[in-house]
């Protein structure tokens, strides 16, 4: 069997209907969250701010404030330049922030306004102003990819406008990627075990999952220090997940070109697989072994993949989301004996059937069919004929479980319709256990609800 199957074909292409991938920008508006005392600042109308704070909140039930500098009409015409800038001292004056992070929106980029010509000369304007907050820019409109572009775009240019070079030092750079924030708190946990100095980039493991405050504060504590990431440039490695980053100049491949920082790219430490390989690099980084809680942690994993696999095997799953989170989990999928036999996004890196086929190797029975740039009426055409035991995604998947009458295991971005989806955890062993456990379960209350008799046992 051919280990890298050609790509299916997609079909006839009629409009985007229910799509299966956020906004440029939102996912921006994100990745600036986890950065210490930054504030998004959207370049462009009011209801782009509006849209994309209430879709984040939904998700993370936390509060978000994302500026705006709420072109009109008149601006469409005569461009957005002054509103900006006035936009800019508002903020700088009723946040006092450390940054501010400014993305386009698809008005003006459509318009062609120039923000970096307007930002410098809005730093010449204000040039020996008291507290004025660091400035980062990066174009991100929305008709030009999906959320996930945006939202490495935004690291790529917080790296490449702050970092600088100097003395080499022992510090790892670490760029997951858009993970959940207890993975981002996990991946804490794991590098401090290894006892290594690093950054992590982006960091919203408490800027979008806080604890309850009697006072609110406008910018949430936590986020990765403007200073760690001006030093990013003297690390001596970088490791960045994402095996279908590829086409994208991200925050790894900058450090690399600029300051010759060693990038390690794996995927997704999604199930044993890939976590092997990432605490097999941390390893390497550390020169120490893996702690024996990690150890212990596999064995115990391992053992529930034999308890619970006569429950899961040969079941036929459909996975749709970001792609790198996609082949996280078909690499998951393929561990525990579930088929995948359709994998969707609505990304278009060109390399999602090739990162599929590496983790899935010849241990399937059939490859599965590879989409990219799908949205959810074509997914559900395709379902009709596939006989899916089990669907895996984001919440927009609901109405296609609920039509299959199948269980809907939600993971990723964005979670809807369940509180907790800023708690998921995704990553190592740990959010392999979670995972296994959400899945099996599943297939057990299936089984379970269709019984004409029920049963209370295994």
């Amino acid at each position: 069997m051919s280990k890298n199957p050609p790509r299916a074909k997609k079909p006839n292409y009629i409009s985007t209907t229910n799509a299966c991938k956020l906004c440029k920008p939102l996912g921006a508006c994100l990745a600036f969250k986890g950065i210490e005392g930054a504030v998004p600042y959207l370049h462009g109308s009011q209801g782009c701010a509006t849209y994309m704070r209430r879709y984040i909140i939904s998700h993370y039930n936390e509060p978000i404030d994302i500026a705006s500098s709420s072109l009109s009409e008149k601006h469409a015409v005569y461009g957005g330049g002054p509103n900006l800038k006035l936009g800019l001292t508002n903020v700088a004056a009723k946040y006092r922030p450390d940054i501010i992070a400014i993305a386009t929106t698809c008005l003006t980029e459509t318009i062609g306004d120039d923000v970096g010509m307007y930002l410098r000369e809005y730093q010449e304007d204000t040039k020996g102003s008291v507290g004025l907050p660091s400035l980062v820019h990066v174009s991100t409109p929305s008709y030009s990819g999906t959320h996930m572009e945006g939202f490495h775009a935004a690291l790529g240019a917080m790296v490449d406008q702050l970092s600088a070079g100097g003395p080499a030092n022992e510090t790892v750079n670490l760029l997951p990627g858009f993970v959940s924030s207890a993975d981002y708190r996990l991946l804490h946990e794991i590098m401090a075990a290894f006892d290594l100095n690093y950054t992590l980039l982006p960091d919203l493991s408490e800027t979008m999952d806080g604890p309850a405050l009697l006072e609110y504060e406008k910018i949430q504590a936590g986020g990765t220090p403007q200073k760690a990431i001006r030093a990013m440039g003297c690390s001596r490695a970088t490791i960045e997940f994402g095996p279908t980053l590829g086409p994208l100049t991200t925050g790894g491949d900058i450090l690399a070109a600029k300051f010759n920082t060693p990038l390690h790219r794996i995927g997704m430490p999604v199930g044993i697989r890939e976590t092997d390989r990432f605490f097999r690099l941390l390893e390497t980084l550390s020169g120490r072994p893996t702690p024996e809680k990690y150890a212990k942690e596999r064995g115990r994993l391992v053992d529930a993949y034999v308890d619970g696999h006569k429950y899961v095997f040969g079941k036929r799953a459909i996975i749709y989301g970001e792609e790198d989170l996609v082949v996280g989990m078909c690499s998951l999928l393929t561990e525990i004996g579930i088929q995948p036999v359709l994998c969707a996004s609505g990304g278009t890196s060109g390399r999602l059937a090739q990162a599929i086929a590496e983790v899935t190797g010849d241990t399937l029975t059939e490859q599965p069919q590879v989409f990219e740039g799908m949205d959810f009426y074509e997914i559900s055409e395709l379902a009709e004929g596939l006989s899916p035991d089990l669907i895996i995604g984001h919440s927009k998947g609901y109405p296609l479980a609920r039509k299959c009458a199948i269980p809907l295991i939600r993971v990723g971005f964005p979670i809807h319709d369940r509180v907790g989806g800023q708690r998921i955890l995704h990553l190592g062993y740990a959010g392999a256990q979670h995972l296994f456990d959400t899945i099996t379960n599943a297939m057990i209350a299936k089984k379970q609800d269709d019984s004409p008799v029920g049963y209370l046992y295994m």
